[in-house]
């Protein structure tokens, strides 16, 4: 009895190693059939993932990065936090560097310039047949009975019998009015008084005298017409001195295209030019 129990804890160690490894063997095939199940719940006709960082990129095939952020179209513009406005925000932005908001100002503007037109037209007439001696200062006054006078234009040949002019008023009852002036003589001949078709053009500001001194030199200057080309500068000065008085300034003007020239005569005082009308070089 006692040799048989000498020899049982050999036994025992060989029966736990078997009982370990079996325990193994079967963990692993555990394990591999969890694997097994995995893997048959994936879908056997996707394609095999590649990540971007080991894409090489080529010229001709370009795609999209896995690993790119979700396009926001909202937040494009910031300076709100994101949202709506920033995006409002910045779609304003590429509309006006496109131009596009300039053309919709620039529509608007020639709306606005068309209804003033279209007023200034329904507040001006016509005059026709205006006698050749009246000036735009006694033809002015004449009209102011109908209303206030804002422009008033004689328009035509100077040198010719009858003119013609348009008067604009501050209102449409004014240009109403006038027209029952009609008949009215003027000089030696009756004028003829209609709605006019056209606005009077303004004239741009920047041609106008801005200080003293220039109100007090276009005062002092003339206009002429007429000058044959063979007359030097040399000549209109020593003509208009010697009948009217000293000339601090001349500007004698020509092209190519018409056959006669024009010419400013500034003259050191204002009286000087009283005398000055038609003359032959």
């Amino acid at each position: 009895m006692a040799a048989v129990a000498g020899g049982s804890p050999a036994a025992a160690s060989v029966d736990s190693a078997a009982v370990a490894a079996a325990a193994k063997e079967a963990e692993y095939q555990t394990g591999v059939q969890k694997l097994v199940d995995l893997l048959s719940k994936l879908n056997p006709a996707a394609k095999e993932f590649i990540p971007s960082s080991a894409v090489v990129s080529s010229p001709s095939k370009k795609a999209l990065s896995a690993d790119a952020p979700v396009f926001d179209y909202y937040s494009i513009g910031g300076g709100n936090g994101g949202g709506k406005e920033s995006g409002a925000d910045a779609y304003q932005q590429r509309r006006r560097r496109n131009g596009y908001i300039n053309q919709g100002r620039r529509r608007m503007n020639e709306r606005a310039r068309h209804a003033d037109r279209e007023d200034s037209i329904r507040r001006t007439v016509y005059v026709s047949d205006i006698d050749h001696t009246v000036t735009e200062e006694r033809l002015a006054d004449i009209f102011t009975n109908c209303g206030q006078v804002v422009d008033c234009r004689i328009c035509g040949d100077p040198h010719s019998v009858l003119r013609f002019a348009f008067i604009e008023f501050a209102d449409e009852e004014g240009a109403r009015a006038a027209l029952n002036l009609g008949g009215t003589m003027l000089g030696f001949y009756p004028v003829r008084v209609l709605p006019s078709k056209t606005a009077i053009l303004p004239v741009n500001p920047k041609f106008l005298p801005r200080t003293e001194d220039e109100k007090e030199m276009v005062i002092r200057t003339v206009y002429c017409t007429n000058i044959d080309k063979k007359v030097t500068q040399f000549d209109v000065k020593n003509f208009f001195e010697e009948l009217c008085g000293e000339v601090s300034r001349l500007r004698l003007l020509g092209d190519n295209v018409h056959s006669t020239r024009i010419a400013f005569v500034e003259f050191v005082h204002g009286e000087s030019f009283e005398d000055t009308g038609e003359a032959t070089f």
